[in-house]
């Protein structure tokens, strides 16, 4: 998340997504990471427009470092 809080959204960089590393044009979590990263920036249309799930995408990753925290951090 702090990655994605700090990079340039517009820029272009590599890909671990195996379906866009295959060729294929549409791939249903392409753009996600630049919507995260267009929240952090402010640019919230922008964010909708690369991927209309950015904000849900937040609260889930948030919601998922949390829980792993407690416990892992458990006293």
């Amino acid at each position: 998340m702090l990655y994605l809080a700090v990079i340039n959204p517009i820029a272009a960089h590599f890909s671990l997504c195996p379906i866009k590393n295959l060729g294929l044009d549409w791939c249903p979590g392409c753009g996600l990471g630049h919507a995260i990263s267009y929240i952090f920036h402010g640019e919230i249309e922008k964010s909708w427009n690369s991927h209309p799930l950015g904000w849900f995408a937040i609260i889930v990753i948030t919601h998922r470092i949390i829980t792993l925290s407690k416990t892992l951090f458990k006293p």
